[in-house]
């Protein structure tokens, strides 16, 4: 038997390209954006339903969460690079992942299922205060602060990955008494 979440996003969760976001790493880590849609989505569920609010609110804040990543290309490679570089100056920073990301996935989500204007405008702003679009919704809000749990709690992960990675090597580093001073 399905549970409510699930049910609300089956469609989402078994679409052929929703389903090869499983191959896009994201947060590093190995962290995917398959995982941290799903993640990010069951974060959005759990806050609109603790908050009361009505089954659409629910419904759309959850599916929207689920897209709010679904760009569906890998922003380190070359190609992306390549896209970037034919801007300059304020153009180039604008159009850097980051920025556009929002927009592009909600065009892409918009093409393969059947979203609201107002759960497109909450994939486009999830990157507040970053992005260039202020969450004018409760489901844009909420899309927005799940973002930001998910991504907070994979960055730390990656972080203490990094750092245990750094302190389980064997390369040691002294410095002499006058060195550190002068630092």
């Amino acid at each position: 038997m399905q549970t409510e979440f699930e049910e609300i996003t089956k469609d989402i969760t078994s679409h052929p390209l929703f389903i090869k976001t499983k191959s896009l790493i994201h947060h590093g880590n190995g962290n995917t954006v398959y995982e941290h849609s799903l993640s990010s989505a069951k974060k959005a569920y759990q806050i609109a339903k603790k908050l009361k609010l009505p089954n659409k609110t629910i419904i759309s804040a959850t599916r929207a969460t689920l897209l709010h990543d679904f760009f569906g290309y890998d922003w380190r490679d070359e190609w992306f690079k390549n896209y970037v570089k034919q801007f300059s100056g304020w153009k180039r920073f604008k159009n850097m992942h980051i920025f556009v990301h929002g927009d592009i996935a909600a065009k892409r989500a918009k093409k393969y299922f059947n979203l609201s204007e107002r759960e497109l405008k909450a994939i486009r702003s999830h990157m507040f205060p970053l992005c260039f679009s202020i969450p004018t919704s409760t489901e844009a809000w909420i899309v927005t602060i799940a973002d930001k749990i998910i991504a907070s709690c994979e960055m730390t992960q990656t972080a203490i990955a990094f750092i245990k990675n750094i302190k389980n090597s064997n390369t040691t580093c002294t410095l002499e008494n006058k060195e550190i001073n002068n630092l």
